[in-house]
C-alpha cells in the first residue's frame, strides 16, 4: 500500500467520524429542541390556567380577588365567594314566595304582573317559569313555596336592574267589565261602609268574587255608583253617623 492510499484511508475515516459525530449533536439538538418544547408548553398551560374565561357574556358586578392572589375551589360543603361576581342582565326573573296554602293552584305558564318599589305602574307581562319542588320552613314565618317569573316584554325589562325588590301577582282567573271596589275597604263577614243618598253611613252585606291585595269583585249587593268609604279606620267613621264625601 502506498502513502496517497494510506492518506485516503485516514481522510474517509475522519469523514466518518466527523459525519458521526455531526450526526449525534444533530440528535442531540433535537431532543434538545423536543425537551424545550415540552417545557414550553407546561409552562403555556401554568399561564392558562391564570386566566379566568366567563361562561357567557355579562356584566362584572364585583372583584373578590386581588393582585396575585391564589383562588381554590370550595372545599366540600363549605361556601366561599366566587373570584368575580358576573351578572347576565339579558335573562331577568323575580323569585318570591307563595303561601303553601296558595301554591298548589300555580301552574307553570300561567300569567303574572309584577309590581317594584322602584316603579310605579305593573308589569304584566310576567310568566311562571318555575315552582320549587319543596316548602321553605323560617323561623316565625309562613311556609311558603318558592315560585319565579319571568317578564318577556323587552321594554319592561330594559330598566330593570338585578336585585330590586318586587312582588308577583299570578292571575289565577279574570273577567272582564267587572265591578270592583279597593279591597282595603272591604270588612269583616263581607260588609262594606256604603254613604248612601241621604248622607247617613251604612254596612251593606255584598257577595265578593274575584279578589287581590287591590281589588275585589262585586257580584252583588252594591251598585256602580254608590259612595264606598274607604276611611274605615277613621275616628266618627261607622255605622248612622253622617257624613260628607271629601273632595
Amino acid at each position: 500500500m502506498s502513502e496517497g492510499d494510506e492518506s485516503s484511508e485516514n481522510d474517509v475515516d475522519d469523514a466518518v467520524t466527523s459525519a458521526q459525530a455531526n450526526k449525534a449533536a444533530c440528535q442531540s439538538a433535537n431532543s434538545a429542541i423536543q425537551v424545550s418544547q415540552a417545557r414550553l408548553k407546561v409552562a403555556e398551560a401554568a399561564v392558562q390556567r391564570t386566566f379566568v374565561f366567563a361562561p357567557f357574556d355579562g356584566i362584572v358586578a364585583e372583584v373578590n380577588v386581588e393582585l396575585n392572589e391564589f383562588v381554590t375551589p370550595s372545599p366540600p360543603g363549605i361556601q366561599t365567594l366566587p373570584a368575580i361576581d358576573l351578572l347576565d342582565v339579558s335573562c331577568l326573573y323575580i323569585s318570591a314566595p307563595i303561601d303553601e296554602v296558595d301554591a298548589p293552584r300555580i301552574k307553570l305558564g300561567m300569567s303574572a304582573c309584577v309590581s317594584l318599589d322602584a316603579f310605579p305602574e305593573k308589569r304584566c307581562s310576567g310568566v311562571v317559569t318555575r315552582i320549587a319542588p319543596y316548602v321553605l320552613e323560617k323561623e316565625k314565618q309562613a311556609r311558603t313555596v318558592e315560585v319565579e317569573v319571568k317578564l318577556s316584554d323587552k321594554q319592561e325589562i330594559a330598566q330593570l336592574l338585578p336585585g330590586y325588590s318586587a312582588d308577583i301577582e299570578v292571575i289565577l282567573n279574570s273577567h272582564e267589565q267587572a265591578l270592583r271596589v279597593p279591597t282595603e275597604a272591604v270588612l269583616e263577614n263581607h260588609q262594606l261602609m256604603i254613604l248612601n243618598t241621604d248622607g247617613i253611613l251604612e254596612e251593606r252585606n255584598f257577595k265578593p268574587g274575584l279578589s287581590n291585595w287591590d281589588f275585589t269583585e262585586v257580584l252583588s249587593g252594591v251598585s256602580a255608583g254608590e259612595h264606598v268609604v274607604l276611611s274605615i279606620g277613621r275616628d266618627g267613621v261607622k255605622a248612622g253617623n253622617k257624613a260628607d264625601v271629601e273632595p
